[in-house]
């Protein structure tokens, strides 16, 4: 991951092979924001008229690269970046709004070794978000990337476009894309000797880092990453960090009972685990139990997906990928709470020994279901872990799945869904994920949708009618849960994985959906404050 400091420099002065500065939409154009005085001044105080001169609007999000002037700054390029509309006047710029200006700088950035970044970062908050932006902007994922195309991203990690990380786009990348994400991130104006900004900068390192480790692990395919090469990288991180860490087999899930993970992963020859990861506090108070949908892939089972539709269903594991990053952060972060991670691991294929639809399973919790589609699997093994982790009485439950392809459709790309069996604790989830710059959206569980999952010859079916499907799967959800035991579902199916073109401080691919939030829910558990 990048390296960040904290730099009481100027922008001017600072050693960098480019300074990022912000621009923002004003009523007669575009206009430098505070932090980009310095870069400024070096222009003569006409750097806003020579970006607009080259088409720059001050956007949120819009790129301008523009070389130095050749005197009064030492970085050899200048990188203007978008805000959005000029707030009123101490109003200030909006925690979202700079990481992903920051975040967009630093994609454009890829392949440079340092850049000071001249941004906003007035108080600990905008050091925060300028800092969590710029590394996670500052990303990508390069495990599988051939000998000579590796070569290429690290030759333009110091020669910028230059060289064979420009010929490393030839195989389906982008230029951009090829290159080493920006090595080094200085913060212009942040003070390393100030506490409070200290924290927000070590804190933004710990957070970027394992929303990376959870989109690496959700960009890795199906053939990198089945049920047990999860758990070895659970087990590794479980000893680095002092987690503590239990793994049920396939042998012990039979023993157990556990229908639901079980009749999911039978049809394929990775057999499937269920994996707690947890980390204590001796001075906690309050117990957050989270609980991640796993399908290493999914295929659908027998009841196939159609052709187009399974290329990137890798990603279906970005719950457990979450979940794991979240309880890794716990832990890194020393928060004083007790937080649970319940990954329930499984690959969907289909073979002679797959579950086909009409057959019945016995969940953990002793319940039947009638599995009419083997393609809703995700509930299935929700169910058992959602059961196994309530058995410790925590004070909330959260999931976190790719679940329906309903939520797409609802929300569409980038805002994940949030259900609940406790209004208040939905609320709090739903201004957590706000909080936290995820978007997300409360929605109901209708109690007539429940009889659409009536089945002639078991308890409940696996699946209702299609209207309001990523409903009746929260209602699925919500029988595997204690009523007096708050919990909350949230889809991600939408912003788990992005396959168009990045944006912000978000890359193509794998995004992290998620672990902003649940960190952020962690916190407040070490604050009393669960809603």
């Amino acid at each position: 991951m990048s390296a960040l400091t904290l730099s009481t420099s100027s922008a001017a002065t600072l050693r960098a092979d480019a300074v990022v500065v912000g621009v923002a939409k004003g009523a007669k154009g575009p206009v430098v924001v505070p932090g980009g005085e310095g870069v400024d001044k070096a222009f003569g105080g006409k750097l806003a008229a020579t970006l607009e001169t080259l088409g720059a609007s001050g956007g949120e999000g819009e790129v301008t690269k523009l070389p130095s002037p050749g005197s009064g700054l030492k970085a050899p390029l200048v990188v203007a970046v978008g805000l959005g509309q000029e707030p009123e006047k101490k109003a200030g710029y909006g925690a979202e709004a700079l990481r992903r200006a920051a975040g967009a700088a630093a994609r454009a950035l890829a392949g440079s070794k340092k850049a000071a970044f001249a941004l906003p970062v007035e108080d600990a908050a905008a050091v925060a978000a300028v800092a969590e932006g710029a590394l996670l902007g500052a990303y990508a994922f390069t495990a599988y990337l051939g000998k000579e195309n590796a070569r290429g991203a690290a030759d333009a990690a110091g020669k910028g476009a230059k060289g064979k990380g420009a010929k490393a786009a030839k195989g389906g990348r982008s230029e951009q894309e090829a290159r080493a994400p920006l090595a080094e991130i200085a913060l212009v104006g942040a003070k390393p000797r100030d506490k409070e900004h200290k924290a927000a900068a070590e804190r933004a390192q710990v957070l970027a880092a394992e929303v990376h480790r959870a989109r690496d692990l959700v960009n890795t395919p199906a053939n990198g990453l089945g049920p047990a090469d999860f758990v070895a990288q659970a087990q590794a991180a479980a000893k680095e960090h002092g987690l503590k860490i239990e793994v049920l087999d396939e042998k012990a899930l039979a023993k157990g009972g556990y229908g639901g993970i079980l009749g999911v992963g039978v049809g394929s020859q990775q057999p499937p685990r269920l994996v707690r990861i947890g980390y204590t506090h001796p001075k906690a108070k309050q117990t957050l139990a989270l609980v991640g949908k796993g399908i290493t892939y999914d295929s659908g089972g027998i009841s196939l997906k159609p052709a187009g539709a399974n290329e990137t269903m890798k990603c279906d594991m970005s719950g457990a990928a979450a979940v794991f990053a979240t309880v890794v952060a716990a832990a890194r972060l020393g928060l004083k709470a007790n937080v649970t991670g319940w990954l329930a691991l499984a690959e969907n294929m289909p073979s002679g020994s797959a579950t086909r639809p009409g057959d019945v399973l016995t969940m953990y919790s002793g319940k039947t279901v009638e599995v009419l589609n083997t393609d809703a699997e995700g509930r299935l093994v929700l169910g058992d872990a959602l059961t196994r982790a309530c058995e410790e009485t925590p004070d909330a439950v959260v999931d976190v799945a790719t679940l329906t392809g309903a939520m797409v459709v609802a929300l569409g790309p980038r805002t994940f869904g949030v259900m609940a069996n406790d209004d208040a604790f939905r609320t709090a989830v739903h201004e957590t994920a706000e909080e936290a710059g995820e978007p997300a959206w409360p929605l109901p569980l209708p109690a007539e949708l429940r009889k659409e999952l009536d089945s002639p010859v078991a308890d409940m079916a696996n699946v209702g009618s299609r209207m309001g499907g990523g409903l009746t799967a929260g209602l699925f959800l919500k029988e595997f849960v204690p009523e007096d035991t708050p919990w909350a579902h949230l889809d991600v199916a939408g912003p788990a994985f992005n396959d168009a073109s990045a944006f912000g401080y978000t890359p193509k691919g794998g995004t992290g959906s998620a672990v902003r939030t649940l960190v952020r829910l962690a916190e407040r558990t070490a604050e009393g404050d669960l809603g």
